[in-house]
């Protein structure tokens, strides 16, 4: 019997276990840290080994083959000691793929996965396509491997997630951008993240697509480099292309095997120049599944966003409230700022993962008129704008921050909450850190 060993009892390790168990392996889940009480629970009801708290070296040795959860770098002596030793550590996208033949719609991007993987999903179900979404959003999809039968899967993926694939190979593969991100894990080499991307495209094969975004240099750069054997199919917003989606006449115009579908960009759900660019990479990725174009049409335009990101929370005294607790990279903030159309109250900080500010300068000369700063360590932002605008203030509490934000505000500004930044100093995760914000704002 084959033995598989799932480090981290999260999500995604609760859910390899459970598809494990019913493939016939003997399986073991570690956590070093505590277990959940309701995957405490799940484990304890497919009889799945446990243990919390510790990492039993001589029960994880043993491995046949090994599930690390997405959180777990591979620098970590353990994970390093496995792979000396010849055992393959896997991550969940890997393992899954492996018991299912449903056509694959793998999305990654350093901004905008989410929005994009939601809305391909919700084209797809419009299309009454039997699909199921998971990946790094909503469910796990091990578990949905085991428990369900679909024929299509949305996934979205991270780089974390691709650093565990060998295998691997999405039908349609969909890169939104590449921006600096998570560095701290890659060595600060960009390389290296920009090479942990593009394993989303290693196994795909002529007959398999991947959609980009042709406005973004590094994937280009990378393309003329490392050429891959999947169908290209760009989109952009500044140039013409023959197949994939452009822009011509106020119209999005998406082409794939000399079959075209228009769009007005005027008539789409989401706001901002970087949601027309997820809106094409879904619906490409729709046409290629063979969605009805008046399906696609019709989602594009009754397409409800993803929580915590660009998220109206409410209008007080003629301020407008912006949660985008999401933005959790500078590059994500860009895309924030840059849809901002009044004097913007900006709230930024949190954990820094090697954030190179300066990018941002234009935007906050041009519509930031206070900065209010909220994390442990907010030295870098004070020495980047400290200078630029009126009014910059420290905050160590989202309350404190907020009320700030109230009594600065005039009628007609916006008080974003954008923080190109991690949360892991003042909360649980970017869900808490919007809940705050928009619990503080119903408290005013």
């Amino acid at each position: 019997m084959r033995r598989l060993v799932v480090l981290g009892a999260g999500e995604s390790g609760v859910g390899t276990a459970i598809l494990g168990k019913q493939k016939g392996y003997e399986v073991f889940v570690s956590d070093s840290g505590k277990i959940k009480e309701n995957y405490k629970n799940v484990l304890e009801h497919f009889e799945i080994d446990w243990e919390a708290s510790q990492h039993s070296e001589n029960r994880i040795l043993t491995a046949d083959v090994v599930m690390k959860s997405p959180g777990i770098p591979d620098t970590v002596p353990l994970v390093v000691r496995l792979k000396e030793k010849g055992v393959p550590v896997i991550s969940e996208i890997e393992f899954a793929a492996r018991y299912t033949d449903a056509t694959i719609i793998g999305i990654t991007g350093s901004n905008g996965k989410t929005t994009t993987t939601l809305l391909t999903n919700h084209i797809l179900k419009k299309g009454g396509a039997n699909v199921g979404m998971a990946g790094n959003i909503g469910d796990s999809f091990a578990k949905m491997v085991a428990e369900r039968s679909f024929d299509h899967y949305v996934l979205e993926i991270s780089s974390f997630q691709l650093d565990g694939v060998t295998d691997f190979r999405p039908h349609i593969a969909i890169i939104t951008n590449i921006t600096p991100d998570h560095l701290d894990r890659y060595e600060y080499q960009f390389e290296k993240y920009v090479a942990s991307k593009f394993r989303i495209a290693q196994n795909q094969t002529s007959e398999d697509y991947l959609i980009y975004d042709a406005d973004d240099s590094v994937i280009v750069d990378w393309l003329a480099r490392n050429p891959v054997k999947s169908k290209l199919l760009p989109f952009s917003l500044e140039k013409m292309v023959d197949e994939g989606a452009c822009i011509k006449n106020n119209e999005i115009q998406i082409t794939t095997a000399n079959n075209t579908i228009t769009i007005m960009t005027n008539s789409l759900a989401l706001e901002g120049k970087h949601n027309v660019k997820n809106t094409m990479a879904a619906a490409t990725a729709a046409k290629l599944v063979n969605i009805r174009k008046q399906t696609i049409r019709e989602s594009v335009q009754n397409f409800q966003g993803a929580s915590h990101r660009l998220e109206k929370v409410l209008k007080i005294h003629h301020v407008q409230y912006i949660n985008d607790s999401k933005a959790t990279n500078v590059n994500a903030t860009y895309y924030a700022l840059d849809s901002m159309s009044a004097p913007t109250i900006w709230i930024v900080g949190g954990v820094d993962k090697g954030n190179d500010y300066r990018q941002l300068m234009p935007l906050v000369r041009e519509k930031v008129k206070a900065v209010i700063c909220l994390g442990s360590d907010n030295t870098k932002i004070k020495e980047t704008f400290g200078n630029v605008v009126d009014l910059l203030v420290e905050t160590f509490a989202m309350e404190e921050a907020v009320k700030v934000a109230y009594k600065i505000a005039e009628r007609g500004d916006t008080v974003l909450l954008s923080p190109a930044c991690a949360s892991f100093d003042l909360f649980e995760n970017y869900e808490d850190r919007g809940d705050q914000f928009i619990k503080a704002i119903k408290s005013l």
